[in-house]
């Protein structure tokens, strides 16, 4: 079977849909069996082949191709080899009618959609309506997406929508070493002097959902009760002049650190050296930053709202919070620092989340 995989981006940035991208590239290519193929296309990556991409393939990806936002020359390709394929998978929705297209030049062509979080949270086109019929699965990475798309189009068949979890990349969830691993658990054991908030997104004033204004303006109240607390944040993004704004008007902006984009090895640190982990975000489909940190033992804290609360499994590993809610915010972030959660539970916890259980998964549902 020859599979091509259409993906928005792959490596061209670190969010959560290009991290998910890098495991379906990387499951695809090793569950393929012999004189089976893969060929990745992805819309906004470069032309260049990235330095990682033999860590997410194999001898079985006969061709990667980024287009640079071309997005005539990607649909061409994409038409061009779905003609000689058996299933094409589309990492967007907004990708989903050239595989409908590709499906009426070859009718034998199957296709499948991932269907990640608020990209499908919606009302649908006539043409993403017409598209979405055709497709034979639908893949959803929580629960919560699952039933936003059932509730938003009623035509749509329950039994062709799977929940795939996202997963710990492997480069990312068997990081820490043993002696890491001890020195997390006694930083956890006991509340800390000097505690460390992390939170990691796009600082996207399109994207203000993900919560971080409010982690801002909670951190007044928690520097009362712990004054030495600091509140990492890593990202970039139009949205970093508008939330240094709000730490310098709140007098805490001592308190509130803007780390910007960081490595994998950097954001690796970050996690290890962190107490705690927020992203009270209202719109998460699934979260892998959640997973992430958890992976390293700590414990999170999400909104009640989307996919997260599927992640986090509130209280033995975080708490949940009502969105927008400043002080119950402010109170979570407290109640953690003041009884930290068991670190070996959290990181048994997060395992559920594999890699391979994503991989054995994906294969049960690719015949």
């Amino acid at each position: 079977m020859n599979i091509v995989l259409l993906a928005p981006a792959i490596f061209a940035q670190e969010g959560g849909i290009e991290r998910l991208m890098r495991l379906y590239l990387k499951s695809l290519c090793e569950s393929c069996r012999d004189n089976e193929h893969v060929y990745s296309l992805a819309l906004n990556d470069s032309p260049s082949p990235p330095d990682s991409l033999s860590a997410y393939s194999n001898n079985r990806l006969a061709s990667y191709n980024g287009f640079n936002h071309d997005k005539l020359r990607f649909t061409v390709q994409a038409l061009r080899l779905a003609r000689h394929a058996d299933l094409v998978i589309c990492g967007h929705i907004h990708q989903l009618v050239i595989a409908r297209l590709a499906q009426i030049i070859s009718p034998k062509l199957r296709y499948y959609l991932i269907a990640h979080g608020i990209d499908v949270w919606r009302k649908y086109t006539t043409i993403e309506r017409w598209s979405l019929r055709g497709a034979d699965k639908i893949f959803c990475v929580s629960q919560y997406t699952r039933k936003q798309m059932l509730r938003f189009y009623s035509a749509l068949k329950p039994a062709r929508l799977e929940v795939v979890s996202n997963a710990l990349d492997p480069r990312l969830g068997s990081v820490l070493s043993t002696e890491s691993s001890r020195r997390s658990a006694r930083i956890t054991q006991s509340p800390p002097s000097n505690p460390i908030i992390l939170s990691v997104g796009r600082l996207k004033l399109d994207d203000l959902y993900k919560g971080f204004d409010k982690l801002i303006e909670a951190m007044p109240q928690v520097s009362r009760e712990y004054p030495d607390a600091q509140l990492r944040i890593v990202g970039t993004g139009d949205a970093l002049p508008y939330l240094q704004a709000i730490a310098r008007s709140l007098g805490v902006d001592r308190f509130v650190s803007f780390v910007g984009r960081l490595t994998d090895e950097e954001l690796m640190r970050e996690y290890e050296a962190c107490t705690l982990f927020a992203l009270p975000s209202r719109k998460e489909g699934f979260g892998l930053v959640y997973l992430e940190a958890m992976a390293y033992g700590k414990p999170c804290i999400c909104a009640n709202a989307g996919g997260a609360p599927e992640v986090v499994a509130v209280p033995d590993t975080g708490l949940a919070v009502e969105y927008g809610n400043i002080s119950e915010l402010a109170e979570a972030i407290i109640e953690i620092l003041r009884h930290p959660r068991d670190p070996e539970i959290i990181r048994k916890h997060a395992q559920q989340f594999s890699y391979e259980r994503f991989r054995d998964r994906l294969a049960e549902l690719i015949p």
